[in-house]
């Protein structure tokens, strides 16, 4: 699926002690002869680590010329087994499922490699004869800590590796070259996690923190200054750079908005808050450096809340996207609507796939424009097994005339709210714009949406810039797993929330929906024209979306140095550690932002 960003108004601008901003080098010639300078008296082995998509070798010559005289590389794909070898560790994690894998809940980069080797190199280091580098993923393993001098840890974004994936040009584990029959579940449910784990270990055995976010640019950030970049980050409201992609249902309500996207040609959906997106952090040095919003959660507690923290470790828990709707042109159900589709419950995802959340789904009807609807829930009448035997007929190659003689549909206006617990079978139904708020189920952001009919329309081909692509796969198996029987009038009764005031002043006034006890979330809802005042009690992280505004500042009540600017439909990430905070209308008008935030704290 193509992907592009938008970085506008997406840096975190936070501060930090000018010794520690100071120590921070910028630039290609600048870090390397900085690390030069350490190594370059003495016998000092150093060991350049960290995730995929990096060109390591190219790093590490570029070391040794700075260095010069003489200096030996060790390319740390020496460590590793054969791929054969690799692809046999990880095929219970890839499984024969078509869809999704199961995740790696223990493993380490060291699995995957040969004690033999790992003796030998670390003997080779020990012998501290000059300047020796070793590079590439794993090159820091525990094993070689008492035998290396310089840690580095070169990190990198999600986006990226999925593009390298997605291209066919990413190494992975024991390759040099871009590994061939590379399985995309390998990554998102085994070498993820093993990754993951190495970095955890390097957070705190690191000497510096090293972006590569450009080809040909460094940022050496060393260990002190980027551990007090990290707490100081989980303080502020956090803004993510959010991510575009175009699609058979998508639509052009984004040519408005001013994102500053290039090359989009139409907008199924965009991400504006959730785990594996990236953030910009601007410390007042040359620039904003690049990582991963998952990095934040080394400080879990203050991010997150203690009871998420505890109970979902490592788990960033809750996603909002953003579904475009609007055509100029009226458009037929099959072209603007999602596929019809539903997703687990948190024991379905752990029984299959070992994940420890399940999704849990609610559409805000941000904006509704002529026609304005959303699919829930089948008709009270409607024959459910007749409906499967369809799907499994039709494999979403053969159209399903009578379609809509299955679903029920809704009209939306501005301000609805739809509860989406799982096993409801439902979608966009276009024409609106959605503010689609989830859990996530996954650590590193993998979606599990079952889909079951995409009306057997082609897929987007973003190449040819046209829905020329082949039909989407379905997921037919796990959709007949999941209970699926709710009725149009059931949902009417208890899934088409309505707000109510839970607080009003002369200021502002906070609205909640209405829930059903299966559903971890409160939607709230907080409406002023010049200033309002939320609290996160120190356990409650809240995703805040401003959906009638133009711009708003969110500012700690007991720390106003503590601030972020908010666009209009963009999320701000407001910590659990935040506490009671002020948001200012800043342009004039009527402000409206929408809150998610767990129940239990």
């Amino acid at each position: 699926m193509p992907v592009y960003e938008s970085i506008k108004n997406a840096d975190n601008k936070i501060v930090i002690s000018a010794a520690n901003k100071d120590s921070v080098v910028f630039g290609w010639d600048e870090v390397l002869d900085t690390l030069a300078a350490k190594v370059k008296a003495g016998a000092v082995n150093v060991a350049i680590d960290g995730w995929y998509g990096i060109n390591y070798e190219k790093i590490a010559k570029a070391l040794a010329a700075k260095i010069g005289g003489k200096v030996t590389l060790i390319d740390a794909v020496k460590l590793y087994k054969t791929r054969e070898e690799i692809i046999a560790y990880n095929q219970p994690y890839v499984t024969d499922d078509p869809g999704f894998g199961r995740v790696n809940k223990t493993g380490v980069v060291e699995d995957l490699m040969c004690e033999c080797a790992i003796a030998e190199i670390k003997a080779q280091l020990a012998k501290k004869d000059g300047v020796t580098i070793i590079y590439g993923m794993g090159a820091s393993i525990k094993a070689f800590e008492d035998v290396l001098c310089v840690k580095c840890y070169i990190d990198n974004t999600h986006q990226k590796v999925q593009w390298d994936m997605w291209e066919g040009r990413l190494p992975t584990f024991g390759c040099t070259e871009p590994t061939k029959g590379y399985n995309w579940k390998e990554y998102n449910y085994s070498d993820y996690y093993m990754l993951k784990r190495q970095k955890d270990y390097m957070y705190t055995a690191m000497d510096f923190y090293v972006e590569n976010y450009f080809e040909d640019d460094l940022v050496l950030v060393p260990r002190a200054a980027y551990d007090e970049i990290m707490s100081t980050l989980v303080k502020y409201p956090i803004h993510e750079v959010k991510i575009f992609s175009p699609g058979p249902w998508g639509a052009y309500r984004y040519h408005d908005m001013d994102y500053g996207v290039e090359g989009l040609a139409n907008n199924a959906w965009n991400k504006i808050a959730g785990p594996e997106l990236r953030i910009l952090i601007d410390f007042g040095g040359k620039r904003s450096i690049n990582m991963p919003m998952l990095n934040a959660m080394q400080y879990g507690k203050e991010l997150v809340g203690e009871l998420i923290h505890t109970q979902y470790p490592g788990l960033f828990p809750l996603d909002i996207w953003l579904d475009d709707g609007w055509h100029p042109e009226p458009q037929p159900a099959e072209r603007i609507s999602m596929p019809m589709h539903i997703h687990p419950s948190s024991k379905y995802v752990a029984d299959h796939f070992d994940e420890p959340l399940g999704r849990y789904e609610t559409y805000y009807i941000a904006e509704a424009y002529e026609g304005a609807n959303t699919w829930m829930g089948f008709h009270d009448q409607a024959d459910i097994e007749e409906w499967e035997r369809l799907c499994e007929e039709s494999q979403n190659i053969k159209p399903i005339d009578n379609w809509k003689d299955f679903i029920a549909n809704w009209p939306s206006k501005e301000g609805d709210l739809y509860l989406i617990p799982p096993g409801t079978m439902h979608g966009h139904g276009g024409n609106q714009m959605v503010l689609e708020m989830d859990t996530n189920p996954s650590i590193n952001g993998t979606e599990y949406s079952f889909f079951e009919y995409d009306f057997a329309r082609p897929s987007w081909d973003d190449n040819a810039k046209s829905m020329t692509g082949k039909p989407l796969k379905m997921h037919l198996e796990h959709g007949r797993n999941m209970e699926k029987t709710r009725r149009a009038s059931w949902v009417k009764d208890n899934l088409l929330s309505t707000p109510k005031v839970i607080k009003w002043t002369k200021e502002y006034f906070i609205d909640q929906y209405k829930t059903t006890p299966v559903m971890p979330y409160h939607v709230e809802r907080i409406h002023f024209e010049k200033r309002g005042v939320l609290d996160t009690e120190g356990k409650f992280m809240h995703m805040l979306t401003p959906t009638v505004a133009t711009k708003v500042t969110v500012r700690s009540l007991t720390n106003p140095e503590l601030k972020a600017e908010c666009d209009k439909f963009s999320t701000l990430v407001v910590p659990a550690c935040f506490g009671e905070y002020e948001i200012i209308n800043e342009c004039g008008g009527r402000v409206t932002c929408v809150v998610q935030h767990w129940k239990k704290g």
